[in-house]
């Protein structure tokens, strides 16, 4: 069983990496968040879960930059009805823009934030916290939480708004300039910004 795994990053795209440990190279699937760590040519390391399949073959590894995130792949894998290792790293890439914001909006019951900022249909936000509510008070998770909660955060105002489509003609990604202004909404504190300077302070954070 492999737990871990540390060498030589030979190659990596957004999905995976090929790390060479002992002369020999493992191919690890990884979120987004996780290959952005890795760096080509220099030492890396991974919290690793093996995944084998269902009618044989060899193993296939899930690598994690910290052992939080591996207890969420573990909590998606095992609790959520039809979520093989596969589709649990495709919600844990979603879910990676901020873990402790999704952990709370699970156990919070927020489909809304689930759907407008980490992008689950609301299907699967529902299907999500239904699995995971009393699977994730137990699950603790690096960092802290950045989101005010959907019912409290202001997006629907019309400079918020105007920002996000500001953003949007940027080239960014809307779920990504979401989170962003968010942040920039909590960090507010309820006080009255300008267009331009909530684009100018999302821009700080993108």
């Amino acid at each position: 069983m492999i737990a871990s795994l540390r060498g030589t990053v030979l190659s990596k795209a957004e999905d995976r990496a090929v790390v060479e440990a002992a002369g020999v190279g493992y191919e690890v699937f990884v979120t987004s968040t996780t290959s952005a760590q890795l760096a080509i040519g220099h030492e890396g390391f991974l919290h690793i879960e093996e995944s084998f399949g269902m009618y044989g073959g060899g193993a296939t590894l899930y690598g994690f930059a910290a052992p939080s995130e591996r207890a969420m792949f573990r909590e998606l894998r095992d609790n959520v009805p039809s979520t093989g290792a596969k589709k649990a790293l495709e919600y844990l890439e979603k879910a990676s823009k901020s873990l402790p914001d999704f952990r709370r909006a699970i156990l919070d019951k927020d489909v809304k934030l689930l759907t407008g900022v980490f992008g689950f249909t609301k299907k699967t936000a529902e299907r999500l916290v239904e699995s995971l509510k009393d699977k994730l008070e137990a699950v603790h998770v690096a960092g802290a939480e950045r989101l005010v909660r959907a019912d409290s955060a202001d997006l629907g105002s019309a400079a918020l708004s105007q920002a996000l489509s500001a953003l949007a003609a940027l080239g960014y990604k809307p779920n990504e300039a979401k989170l962003v202004l968010q942040s920039v909404a909590q960090e507010a504190g309820g006080k009255e910004l300008a267009v331009e300077q909530i684009v100018r302070l999302a821009l700080k954070r993108l």
